[in-house]
């Protein structure tokens, strides 16, 4: 039996998260021997709440910065956002091989043009190809998920043999008929696995995810009990449920337009690559629906997580352009809400309901499905796999606790079990892992054309500006004589409307004159000293009044 263990005295391996450990999103892996890196994967996370205006978040890669001669290539494991979204910022100052599955290219190097990034560098590999890279052996292994042309990997380095899972799912009725690839995983087990890396998202769900085709079947009550037209907002990366809505729609004999930049793309890039077939005349041009009886049409659009300037929470809100809810409409919400977006999406829905439209949605309707492994099928994995040493990825840290417990029912040693966070170096040799130090990792975020150049301070100034406002104070002084020429007036943003609260700003204006004329009576003569008085005299006075503390701008103009 081939084993792929080397002998003792071999390198040592190292594995460091960059992102996607405690968290779901912008996931990244730096698999490391001596002085040859390969990188797995490059996302990005959306933003949170408390994220005032930032667009997008990705992996801080200063540790690949500084290492980036040692950077053999970057492989992907499937083309959505939160493991490819980070490509057109990284590629701008790593130049490196780039290697993926066609519709991951394809969706990646939109994403390029779109950022002006060059694509020249990307590979195209095929499920089941093995490539050379340095001196690693990547091979790429076919696994069901939300999104075709998904693989895990099998990295073979000169310590042991790496499996990555990618995000995945076992679906035995898959839509294209492409399982999970058992045997590989299999085969590899029987080698000799040294360290598996597995999707931990749904760890915490018991049983097995049902089947992509099971979706179908709901598509097919819903389109049967539907009398007006048809809207189906969904994830524009979910091929396989865009095709199900189109059989479903050629099945009941409608046309099918698609609406909102990201599914158009989507669907064109399917389509040229035969992910996505339909008989010809069934898409049409969202500008031709009304060509068409309510009853022949449906409209698929992206909007599921109820996103502010998506498609659907604009027809909700009776602000989009070219599709207006009328009563008879029939939406299919074919998605869960991610984590935080349960208020958006609920207001959406609320919204449509108002209108009039016959919403369905939820769990129990089951018009959507996981892509992620349940419980059952991670015992599976494990028990193909069979690693001498486990670490939990992708996922918030309780997904990551319950995969470890998980592990270890299934008869693996505690102490061969790795629990870490994004910067965590995790290094194996044939006989043991340790967790050899840190290094820097975190998040990078992204405002408009601007990256990174908001950080935690500006946040915060975000933050008390949304909470409790603006309050500028110009104040001109004549330079020689250090004294007030005009002023002080009080300009208010944010905090209280002035013309209602007269009393309190001619106060606020009494006390900046005060502490003014207390710098003059101890000669305080610099304006930055200046300025911290009237501020620090000014914030007491309003928080003392109102319970607030608004952003204090003390202006000095000078003559």
């Amino acid at each position: 039996m081939e084993v792929y263990f080397l002998a003792k005295g071999a390198q040592k391996l190292q594995i460091i998260p960059l992102g996607g450990l405690g968290e779901i999103g912008k996931n990244m892996t730096v698999i490391r021997v001596d002085d040859e890196i390969l990188v797995i994967d490059s996302g990005l996370m959306f933003p949170e709440e408390d994220m005032l205006g930032i667009d997008l978040v990705i992996p801080d890669i200063s540790y690949l910065l500084e290492n980036r001669e040692k950077i053999k290539a970057i492989v992907l494991t499937h083309g959505h956002e939160d493991h490819i979204g980070a490509l057109p910022y990284v590629l701008k100052q790593i130049n490196v091989p780039v290697y993926g599955t066609r519709l991951t290219l394809g969706i990646l190097e939109g994403r390029l043009k779109e950022n002006g990034v060059d694509s020249s560098n990307l590979h195209s590999v095929m499920q089941g190809d093995i490539i050379n890279v340095g001196c690693f052996s990547v091979g790429f292994i076919r696994v069901n998920h939300s999104i075709p042309d998904a693989v895990g990997l099998s990295i073979k380095t000169p310590v042991g043999m790496i499996v990555h899972t990618g995000d995945f799912k076992l679906d035995y009725t898959p839509i294209d008929g492409k399982m999970t690839d058992f045997r590989r995983f299999s085969d590899l087990g029987n080698k000799g696995v040294l360290v598996m890396m597995a999707d931990s998202t749904n760890s915490e769900r018991a049983g097995h995810t049902p089947s992509e085709s099971t979706v179908g079947a709901s598509f097919d009550k819903a389109f049967h009990n539907a009398r007006g037209r048809i809207i189906v907002a969904t994830f524009s990366s979910n091929v396989h449920r865009i095709q199900q809505v189109i059989d479903t729609a050629v099945r009941y004999k409608r046309r099918v337009a698609v609406l909102g930049r990201s599914m158009v793309n989507v669907v064109n890039i399917s389509l040229e690559l035969g992910y996505i077939t339909c008989p010809e005349g069934t898409l049409i041009d969202i500008d031709e629906i009304n060509n068409f009886r309510a009853e022949q049409l449906v409209i698929v659009t992206t909007g599921s997580q109820g996103e502010p300037m998506s498609a659907l929470t604009r027809m909700a809100m009776s602000d989009h352009r070219k599709v207006t809810i009328a009563p008879n409409d029939t939406v299919i919400i074919s998605a869960t809400p991610i984590p935080g977006n349960e208020k958006l999406v609920s207001k959406t829905i609320d919204n449509l309901l108002r209108l009039g439209a016959n919403v369905v949605y939820g769990r129990d309707k089951g018009v959507h499905v996981s892509g992620h492994a349940s419980q059952e099928e991670l015992k599976l994995m494990h028990n193909l796999v069979r690693p001498k040493f486990f670490i939990p990825v992708h996922g918030e840290y309780h997904h990551l606790v319950q995969h470890a417990k998980l592990a270890q029912e299934l008869g693996m040693p505690k102490d061969h079990i790795f629990m870490g966070e994004n910067g965590t170096i995790f290094e194996f040799t044939r006989d043991k892992g340790t967790v050899a130090g840190k290094v820097t990792a975190g998040m990078v975020m992204v405002d408009g054309l601007g990256v990174g150049d908001v950080g935690n301070i500006v946040l915060r100034d975000r933050r008390q500006l949304s909470q409790d406002g603006i309050l500028i104070v110009v104040v001109t002084m004549d330079k020689a004589s250090n004294t007030v020429v005009a002023g002080p007036d009080i300009v208010s943003r944010g905090f209280v409307y002035v013309r209602e609260s007269e009393a309190l700003m001619d106060e606020a204006r009494a006390r900046v004159e005060q502490a003014l004329d207390r710098c003059e009576d101890e000669g305080v003569k610099e304006w930055a000293a200046i300025k911290s008085n009237v501020r620090d005299a000014l914030g007491r006075y309003l928080f003392e009044k109102t319970r607030r503390r608004p952003m204090i701008l003390p202006i000095i103009m000078e003559i």
